[in-house]
């Protein structure tokens, strides 16, 4: 009987090791770095991987750096825009058009030449920014799989719009709003692409436009894990074949099962790892505000200036990001005198330092689950996108965080960046938030971990894509 049951698993294994994945990322830090932590996980669990970024990412950011720490094969395609890519990009509607008119060729160019050389595709998994892969796979006979990097309450509100069950521009006045999958919102708390309706017009279409093709998709991935959106991935689970597979972060930081998977392996700026790290050891557990408001949000210089002074007023030890692009809207004559200012910095490493005592983050999603992930309590400061929505969240369903609430003119001014500090901090509301943040890191974890709920969905994957 034990014969029977080794050689049972020895089969699986040998059917996972002949399966090949094509993973085609969108060309943005945020985007890639979650599809490659999925990709690490169907590798360690037997799926060939073949990793297809733009040109520009590949040889800006992945070119003898990632591939000389992973057996992840890379193959980029063209984007039409190889030079520059996405980030510089002027006109991003035209950029897009662009990338699916060459990037359809090229991509079915390696489709084919991967077949060529004795490599076929099983599956290509697509980032669902670009329904148009979809297309190409099916054209060519291969399964697919949409990847989707944000939550799946902001997917849900996307799908409502896309099937005309959220009507846009939101109704002035409107209160709060009730959607399927949904905790209730108020206007301020959708997408700002919705909330400020005409701003972002390519953005919009890009973030409806997920929707267009996905009903033929085979799976729907989506960068959560179930206990943290029960009620939303049950609705959107009733509508298309969705699995949540988070949190998509290297294993050293959640479950621990993939040896030596410490970073992400990509970062298209250069960490000032030493320096951070250095200064973080010389501070007091808890003590320390850590500020970072990601890759691509742009902050306005008044609200800069406002931090500022909050953090100054506050009196606790800070490290805060500011990005090279973003250091001239600094105050003039700052000097960082109880903080340390960084251009970036290693987030994983720090969110995971004992001296961390709040993270004042713009709620990004990929930023959201990695302080959940580490139980971290957050100082909400949402700039655009689902960052909002990611907010309210953080504030009022997990409770893990406090949100700051912005004037009339959209800042959030010293006295706020103050009050929320010190709340969460020293205050009551804090002890209650930190309580939450231990939770939820358990949870998180165990998601992860063998058989728990991602475990299990990525094994059903697998399972099902050898039996296709």
């Amino acid at each position: 009987m034990e014969c029977e049951k080794r050689d049972s698993k020895m089969g699986k294994e040998m059917r996972a090791e002949r399966l090949h994945c094509l993973v085609v990322p969108f060309p943005t830090q945020g985007h890639i770095n979650p599809m490659l932590q999925f990709s690490k996980r169907l590798q360690h669990k037997g799926i060939n991987i073949t990793l297809a970024p733009t040109l520009f990412i590949f040889n800006n950011t992945l070119k003898g750096s990632y591939t000389a720490s992973s057996s992840i094969s890379i193959h980029p395609i063209s984007d039409g825009h190889d030079q520059g890519g996405f980030a510089a990009a002027d006109n991003k509607e035209e950029y897009l058009e662009a990338y699916k008119e060459v990037g359809s060729r090229t991509l079915g160019e390696l489709i084919g030449e991967l077949k060529s050389k004795g490599a076929p595709v099983h599956c290509v998994i697509y980032d669902a920014f670009m329904p148009w892969v979809l297309d190409v796979a099916k054209r060519f006979g291969l399964l697919g799989g949409a990847f989707f990097t944000m939550s799946c309450a902001v997917g849900n509100i996307c799908c409502h719009v896309n099937q005309g069950e959220l009507k846009l521009p939101l109704m002035e006045g409107s209160g709060e709003i009730s959607l399927p999958g949904v905790t209730p919102l108020q206007p301020a708390d959708f997408p700002s692409f919705i909330s400020d309706f005409g701003s972002y017009p390519a953005f919009l279409k890009m973030l409806v436009d997920q929707f267009s093709n996905v009903k033929n998709a085979d799976w729907i991935f989506c960068n959560t894990i179930y206990e943290l959106e029960e009620k939303g991935v049950e609705w959107a689970g009733k509508q298309l074949p969705l699995k949540t597979i988070g949190p998509t972060i290297p294993s050293m930081y959640a479950d621990k099962r993939l040896e030596n998977d410490k970073s992400y392996g990509l970062s298209m700026f250069q960490p000032e790892t030493d320096i951070c790290m250095k200064w973080l050891s010389e501070r007091a557990d808890g003590s320390v505000v850590y500020v970072s408001f990601g890759s691509m949000a742009e902050v306005k210089e008044e609200q800069m200036e406002e931090l500022a002074s909050g953090l100054k007023a506050s009196n606790y030890p800070y490290l805060w990001v500011v990005r090279a692009s973003e250091e001239a809207k600094l105050p003039r004559n700052f000097a960082a005198e109880k903080g340390l200012v960084v251009t970036w910095c290693p987030q994983l490493d720090v969110l995971s330092h004992d001296a961390i005592g709040c993270f004042v983050t713009h709620c990004g999603w990929n930023s959201t689950l990695e302080a959940l992930s580490l139980g971290v309590a957050m100082v909400a400061i949402p700039v655009w996108t689902d960052q909002s929505t990611n907010a309210k969240y953080v504030s009022s369903v997990w409770g893990t965080g406090l949100r700051a609430h912005p004037d009339n003119e959209g800042i959030v001014r010293k006295g706020e960046v103050e009050r929320c500090l010190r709340e969460v901090m020293e205050g009551d509301q804090g002890k209650k938030i930190k309580r939450n943040t231990t939770k939820w890191k358990e949870t998180i974890r165990k998601a992860s971990d063998e058989d728990g709920s991602s475990d299990r969905n990525i094994n059903e994957f697998i399972a099902k894509l050898s039996q296709s």
